[in-house]
């Protein structure tokens, strides 16, 4: 089906859509999930029962697996009764052209007349560098060069297990403009808790009108998390090299305005 024709399909006019397994708007979904259960019929039928809270109905264990004596894992297969009503889905769209290597060096230059400077890392007891190697190093991420190949960048990685005041050290060292956190650990929302002490310790070093811009990365945060994380940005799974550096471009050059434009006030 073409674009055009899934436009004029009913479910696209009114904006009402239903999870498609086998056939079209059979509302068909999988899901895995653990259980505190040994393995075995009484914790097959937790599972199914679970589902069924769930919405799922008919649910099927389609298979489950023992993880040691006391846990079992499941993937559960069934008929979802809910409906989305794709008008009511909130995303933060993006508010910024993508640019090319080139054009955001050229941008850079002109508005700074220097190199942009980047600090990254991981902090708290975060080891996962997978995420923001893949956004500094050269080699980059999903066919694009990483922020090092940036002739305007210069960036600045410091790894893994960063202590928060490390950072801010750091960053005031290097006069970064923007630093980037990645965050993969989440469990008893790790994340979210080194997110907040990172932004609060960054409020409290800099002046409002001097602090670089903020970013954190990582699979569990959601784009609007933002304001109540006090960062500038949150970049989620799936995002390149390339959609950081023109982010890192807009906002630079958006406050760099403003500071001339504040200053040419006060004159």
């Amino acid at each position: 089906m073409s674009a055009s024709e899934r436009s004029r399909s009913p479910a696209a006019q009114q904006g009402v859509i239903r999870p498609y397994g086998d056939t079209t708007g059979d509302g068909m979904v999988q899901l895995s999930f653990t259980l505190p259960m040994p393995h075995g019929k009484r914790a097959e039928g937790a599972a199914a029962q679970l589902a069924n809270k769930m919405g799922i109905d008919p649910a099927l264990v389609v298979h489950a697996k023992p993880m040691g004596p006391d846990f079992t894992f499941f993937v559960v297969y069934g008929r979802a009764n809910h409906l989305v009503d794709v008008s009511a889905v909130e995303i933060l769209e993006r508010e910024y052209p993508l640019l090319t290597p080139k054009e955001v060096n050229v941008a850079v230059k002109r508005a700074l007349r220097r190199r942009l400077v980047v600090v990254g890392g991981c902090i708290g007891t975060d080891a996962h560098t997978v995420g923001i190697d893949a956004i500094l190093n050269i080699k980059g991420f999903a066919g694009e060069k990483g922020l090092e190949y940036y002739r305007e960048l210069r960036v600045v990685n410091l790894g893994a297990q960063l202590s928060v005041p490390d950072l801010v050290a750091r960053a005031k060292e290097e006069s970064a403009d923007a630093v980037l956190v990645s965050q993969v650990v989440t469990q008893r929302n790790a994340h979210i808790l080194n997110t907040l002490e990172m932004s609060a310790a960054f409020r409290e070093a800099y002046p409002a009108d001097q602090r670089p811009v903020l970013i954190i990365g990582g699979p569990r945060f959601e784009e609007r998390q933002a304001a109540t994380l006090g960062v500038d940005r949150v970049f989620t799974r799936g995002t390149t090299p390339g959609e950081v550096a023109s982010y890192l471009v807009h906002e630079l050059i958006t406050r760099e305005r403003a500071t001339h434009a504040a200053k040419r006030g006060l004159g």
